[in-house]
């Protein structure tokens, strides 16, 4: 239950991001529905840990407060051995993650981000509002001046027709007109009332000086339009090559092939560099400065070689140094941005191999959470629960994506960054685990005021001593 609710919270949160590219495009309910179940794979492995801390903490939280835990010990039966059942469970869960990740989640990516994609592309669904030239036609632009109340009859007409792409030669006016659209959906018909056609005959010669122009009038002309109201479909082999698609296979086999051709290319840019400005190296200065040098200037009368050199000349010389110094400068930007680009590249596809394991590790490390801390709580429903593994997924997807962003940049090491998570919750769950089962109170108020008074009695104490 708790994991398709946070499903359904994560589903909620993508209609609200992606509204505006859903709305208005006239999409089939088959094309919605795919979207969604696609959409919906793809947040398994967010939504995956997050049922197991909640429904963890809300299982051992109920059997607290209605005092079976308590039963339980009394009868001789460790806390060791209630969550035995579960946590065998709870490895189930975890290798079913793991093989989710590995198996099934490149493929809902794959499908997901391939429809959203033409989706996105699609445009919106056609519509004539009054006063607007509307483009939904292709190569024809349609302007009315108004509607009557049965939405088909239109009046003051505008049609340009762009198909021989020659501008606003060709343009059809009408006093009122008929709109509908065919039964099957693919084409709207105008039936157009008291009207002119207007075309300007640029196909003769000389028409730019003569400017021949043609004029028809007619009583009613039917136009018809073709329209696209389906989705048209990319080829899903254009979106295989991202990391998000890979298998633990795909994703090795890629790696190696783009670290081959980062060395390649590093390889291949110093040999281009060094053939490319070797020759700055045989530059002799004191032949080229006595090449351009004035006669008028004794060579023992100047410190630096630009005052050898005429002063109309001596401008051309420093222009020419400075634009080969710019170009070997951007040569070498542009090689160390490359390179910059296909480490991070690589780097995406280091991060994407590991998470293929942190879901399933995270699975379990998060039950060691949720179990003992709703045994200590003992609290069960959705209230204390909700509120308490709410923080507690808020602060391991943070040091996830902290992690994670870190590690793309390049300023934190892979293993650390992308493992910060679970090493920082493992101490937690296993501190957890150990208080629970000790029964220790550790969410206790009067402990805690126990604590306090202690140690208002110990400083008191010191006082007097400090005074005698």
């Amino acid at each position: 239950m708790t994991f398709f609710i946070a499903l359904f919270i994560l589903l909620m949160q993508f209609l609200w991001l992606y509204v505006d590219d859903l709305v208005g495009k006239g999409l089939e309910w088959d094309v919605l529905l795919k979207l969604l179940f696609f959409a919906s794979s793809t947040f398994v492995p967010m939504a995956l840990p997050l049922a197991i801390l909640l429904s963890s903490l809300m299982t051992f939280g109920n059997l607290g407060e209605h005092y079976e835990l308590v039963a339980l010990k009394a009868s001789g039966i460790s806390l060791k051995r209630i969550m035995l059942p579960l946590i065998i469970l709870s490895l189930v869960i975890s290798s079913f993650a793991f093989l989710f990740s590995n198996y099934v989640l490149p493929v809902a990516n794959l499908k997901f981000r391939s429809l959203l994609y033409d989706v996105q592309q699609k445009r919106l669904a056609f519509k004539v509002k009054e006063g607007i030239f509307n483009k939904d036609l292709g190569e024809y632009t349609l302007r009315i001046g108004g509607r009557a109340d049965d939405g088909e009859t239109i009046y003051d007409v505008m049609i340009y027709d762009h198909s021989n792409r020659n501008g606003n030669t060709k343009v059809s006016v009408a006093k009122s007109g008929h709109m509908k659209q065919t039964s099957t959906g693919d084409a709207i018909e105008f039936t157009l009332y008291d009207g002119y056609n207007y075309e300007e005959m640029t196909d003769q010669k000389n028409h730019r000086k003569t400017r021949p122009f043609k004029t028809t009038k007619f009583k009613e002309e039917k136009v018809r339009f073709s329209i696209d109201n389906g989705l048209s479909r990319t080829d899903e082999n254009l979106f295989k090559h991202s990391y998000h698609m890979m298998d633990l296979k795909q994703l090795t086999h890629s790696k190696d092939s783009l670290n081959k051709l980062l060395n390649q290319r590093n390889s291949d840019w110093s040999k281009s560099l060094f053939r490319k400005y070797k020759n700055y190296n045989k530059l002799d200065s004191a032949k080229f400065v006595k090449q351009l040098q004035s006669d008028s200037i004794p060579s023992s009368d100047f410190t630096s070689i630009l005052f050898g050199i005429d002063v109309l000349k001596r401008s051309q010389v420093i222009d020419e140094a400075l634009i080969k110094g710019r170009n070997i400068g951007e040569s070498v930007g542009n090689m160390g941005q490359e390179v910059l680009n296909r480490e991070n590249t690589i780097r995406k596809h280091d991060i994407a191999f590991h998470k293929k394991f942190t879901l399933s590790i995270a699975c379990l490390i998060l039950f060691f959470v949720g179990a003992p801390l709703g045994a200590i709580i003992r609290k069960g429903g959705l209230g204390l629960p909700v509120v308490m593994s709410t923080l507690f997924f808020i602060a391991y997807h943070i040091l996830t994506m902290t992690g994670e962003r870190a590690v793309k940049a390049g300023s934190m090491n892979l293993w650390l960054g992308v493992w910060m998570a679970s090493a920082i919750f493992l101490p937690i769950g296993i501190f957890l685990t150990y208080k629970a089962t000790s029964d220790a109170p550790l969410f206790d108020a009067e402990t805690y005021k126990r604590l306090f008074s202690q140690l208002n009695v110990f400083k008191k104490k010191s006082n007097i001593l400090k005074e005698v």
